[in-house]
């Protein structure tokens, strides 16, 4: 059996969370520059570059990539041979206060969706857990800002609508996003499972690696279509037009009810940040 102790899932989780908001991953940068050569609009390649020449300076001036500094998504992996004597939830937050206050980010957290008082720390976050074998834990930590989140969309279909309905609601949804998300995107598609697990889906589907591809062969070939679809419609860098609306789209998958075909859309910025740790 492993044991973690509280200061070390506090002292991880607020690393990550740090580094998440300083450094963009490299193989999101080297995606950017590949777009960016591609672009055949001066704008748009001109965008491209600024947002190369903003992850530099994050990265080199310790300086947050975007001052939407997020509500922290937590994802853990948690084996079946890890034990804590704490909450580990207790944990995770309060790295994140520790994170946050000591680097002087933005606090974007309210206590109540009506209410709304700021509650200074940027906790609660969200904690989703996954039981897995093993004695590991891992942790992902995504700072998700309001921009993207806000056009997400989630819609209960009909097995009736099958793919094609599928994929006239992932259009319109980004076509409605335009360059209110901050593209070039990444597009995270949940189908399947009920309400809450496609959200869940597409959330996670953000998180994967940029150039990754779906095991599945019908959401690969859907991840590949829509791809090229959205690269289509000309909404280009920051919405001025061109070529490179999103620089990825990911699929996942669940079994779901004969009577539901339930899909969901998640849009993450260019400024995808996340970052993981496997503890052992």
């Amino acid at each position: 059996m492993k044991l973690f102790t509280y200061e070390d899932i506090k002292n991880k989780v607020k690393e990550l969370t740090i580094a998440a908001n300083y450094d963009l991953d490299i193989e999101v940068i080297r995606k950017l520059e590949a777009s960016c050569d591609q672009e055949n609009v001066s704008l748009s390649k001109m965008i491209i570059s600024e947002i190369l020449d903003n992850a530099n300076i994050a990265h080199e001036k310790r300086i947050p990539m975007c001052q939407d500094t997020g509500i922290v998504v937590v994802f853990l992996e948690i084996g079946n041979n890890v034990h804590f004597d704490f909450l580990i939830d207790d944990a995770i937050n309060e790295g994140v206060k520790e994170a946050y206050a000591e680097e002087f980010f933005r606090g974007s957290v309210v206590n109540h969706p009506i209410e709304r008082k700021n509650t200074k720390t940027n906790t609660p976050c969200i904690i989703h857990s996954e039981n897995v074998l093993g004695d590991n834990l891992k942790i992902t930590i995504c700072p998700k800002g309001a921009g993207s989140e806000n056009l997400s969309q989630m819609k209960m279909m009909i097995p009736a609508d099958g793919i094609d309905g599928v994929k006239k609601f992932v259009i319109d949804a980004v076509k409605n996003a335009g360059g209110k998300v901050c593209p070039p995107m990444i597009v995270g598609i949940g189908i399947g499972g009920n309400f809450e697990q496609s959200t869940y889906l597409s959330k996670k589907a953000v998180i994967r690696p940029i150039d990754d591809e779906s095991e599945d062969i019908i959401a690969n070939e859907l991840e590949k279509t829509l791809l090229k679809e959205i690269n289509q419609l000309n909404i280009g860098p920051m919405g001025v037009g061109g070529k490179t609306t999103a620089l990825a789209v990911k699929v996942n998958v669940y079994p779901c009810h004969i009577a539901s075909l339930p899909v969901a859309v998640n849009f993450q910025c260019h400024a995808s940040r996340h970052k993981e740790v496997i503890l052992w």
